[in-house]
């Protein structure tokens, strides 16, 4: 196939197997179908305009998505980026024609998130014709997601599924097992998260390596559907460096941070459950994290080591990893304030 654009390209995942009932489902950039879907959806609907701006916060790799996106689509694009984004992503969001400003460092993952919310506000205030995409709250982010489960259904149509990946914004796992369950109800969702993320109420244990922010939020996020997980593992850094050094080293795939975190929940989740076929999500390659996690890959621990604390609830969690049975429970309402 020739493809129109190189965002159609880069879309689509790899499936590499790694194990008897362990599957990579490999992404350059995962969050290219949610942005290409939502843009065009936008378009379609008349809710945005050729040449307009799109305007979002990112921590990575949804702005690089977004800023392709507009560029297939003749949009303009202004991302307020957090402070882990790289050089090498800037530079290329910059050439793309992005306009890109990047929040002052902090180490705290909930003020970075914090800042660019406020600053996305402040923007939107003197410039009310941009477009908030809204990646956190705005469900047109699920639309992507549903080629991406027909090709799953496809080439894997005879053993029981187990999706695995970073809960993130809730669009890239929500979407491809919602899709899944309407041809297969049984098929099962794992969340992964980092320790300190709000989502799934680890909010009260410190990381301070986190780095990890794509998994997970330190605000409210509307688009995760906690009903559509069957367990959750929360991961520090060491362990999820220590995943993403193993997937190189055992199995020659180059990848992120979150792949690494559910490289480990994965294989975890199918020694329990030998009978199914778990797919892990790889939402990217591991070129913004060389110097944070792969140079140091002699600090990596063991994998075959290491297992999780197994816990009742959110409250009992310990770290540097443990796991909870979900059985797809909505999040009690009470409490919850978001910030975007």
């Amino acid at each position: 196939m020739i493809h129109p654009h190189i965002a159609d390209a880069l879309k689509s995942p790899d499936l590499v197997r790694l194990a008897d009932g362990l599957v990579l489902v490999r992404f350059e950039s995962m969050k290219i179908y949610s942005a290409l879907a939502a843009v065009r959806h936008l378009l379609d609907q008349g809710t945005v305009r050729a040449g307009q701006t799109l305007l979002d916060s990112s921590s990575g790799i949804y702005a690089y998505a977004l800023a392709l996106a507009c560029h297939r689509h003749g949009m303009r694009c202004h991302i307020v980026a957090s402070t882990t984004v790289d050089v090498s992503t800037r530079a290329q969001l910059e050439i793309l024609g992005a306009t890109v400003e990047q929040v002052g460092p902090s180490q705290d993952l909930r003020l970075d998130q914090e800042l660019r919310v406020r600053r996305v506000r402040e923007i939107l205030r003197r410039r009310p014709d941009f477009h908030w995409m809204r990646q956190y709250h705005d469900d047109v982010h699920y639309l992507g997601y549903g080629e991406v489960a027909d090709r799953i259904a496809e080439l894997c149509p005879a053993r029981p599924l187990t999706v695995v990946g970073g809960v993130g914004s809730g669009a890239s796992t929500g979407g491809i097992v919602e899709r899944l369950r309407v041809g297969d109800p049984a098929v099962r969702l794992v969340g992964v998260q980092p320790f300190g993320s709000v989502t799934f109420g680890s909010e009260a244990h410190r990381d301070p390596e986190a780095i990890i922010a794509g998994i997970g939020s330190s605000i409210v996020f509307d688009n995760v559907r906690h009903r559509l997980y069957d367990a959750v593992h929360w991961m520090d850094f060491a362990h999820a460096m220590s995943g993403a050094v193993a997937l190189l080293r055992e199995h020659a795939v180059f990848a992120g941070l979150s792949t690494g975190a559910g490289y480990l929940a994965a294989a975890h989740e199918a020694r329990r459950h030998p009978d199914r076929l778990h797919l892990v999500i790889g939402a990217d390659t591991g070129h913004r994290y060389v110097e944070r996690v792969f140079a140091r890959h002699a600090e990596a621990l063991d994998p075959g080591a290491l297992k999780p604390v197994e816990v009742p609830g959110p409250e009992e969690m310990t770290m540097p990893w443990s796991t909870m049975s979900w059985q797809r429970a909505p999040w009690p309402a009470r409490g919850r304030e978001h910030a975007a």
